[in-house]
């Protein structure tokens, strides 16, 4: 099985200068792969990555939500990002390889697209549809909580979470080093941010997606 993530950049078209969030988030997609066949980005804000390892989805998911909430205006004393990301992952076989990612297919190309679908229409911004409907039902439930915190994440909590998705195993005083904070200031952050609650997420789908 694969993971594919389908996402759209939310009030993208509210930014004169669209550079902000596109640079940095194909910077980041080319350190998982090539484009167009490992991911695309197409129809301005719209995008869709895959990934091999399905325990890596949440955490890549993650890492997006993080870069684009992290990302910053010449309005500088706005202390949250004026976007947002709708991130959809998807669980199943490819059963085609095309030369681009938007016309490979498969199960978790089909999920990830239908996962999408509800998102928008429900208004959230993370979900996960796979081949088993009670891990969706059990895992949505964290992700709903999860995005409670993420969406809400201000631009300094953002650029705490981008590091930590980065390396996780790294300590608070290396990041209050790279940040150019305090440790105690780092921990402010963490608080803020939900950190604890969000890496137990992280931590029970990469479990939980082993029984799949």
């Amino acid at each position: 099985m694969i993971a594919v993530i389908s996402g759209d950049i939310i009030g993208s078209r509210k930014l004169e200068n669209q550079e902000v969030w596109l640079k940095p988030l194909q910077n980041l997609l080319n350190t998982w792969g090539e484009s167009p066949k490992d991911w695309k980005l197409e129809r301005g804000d719209f995008f869709q990555v895959e990934v091999s390892e399905i325990a890596e989805a949440l955490k890549k998911a993650l890492q997006i939500k993080a870069l684009i909430k992290r990302t910053n205006t010449v309005e500088k004393h706005k202390s949250t990002s004026p976007i947002d990301v709708r991130l959809a992952i998807g669980i199943g076989e490819k059963t085609y390889s095309g030369d681009s990612v938007s016309t490979s297919n498969g199960s978790a190309f089909v999920n990830s697209g239908e996962k999408f679908d509800t998102l928008k229409k429900e208004n959230i911004t993370l979900g996960i549809k796979t081949p088993c409907h009670e891990f969706d039902e059990e895992i949505n439930l964290y992700l709903k909580l999860l995005s409670l915190f993420a969406d809400k994440w201000s631009v300094s909590s953002a650029e705490l979470a981008e590091i930590v998705f980065n390396k996780q195993d790294i300590t608070q005083s290396e990041i209050g080093e790279l940040l150019g904070v305090t440790q105690s200031a780092v921990s402010s952050r963490w608080k803020r941010a939900n950190m604890d609650e969000v890496l137990e997420v992280e931590k029970m789908y990469r479990k939980k997606i082993k029984m799949l």
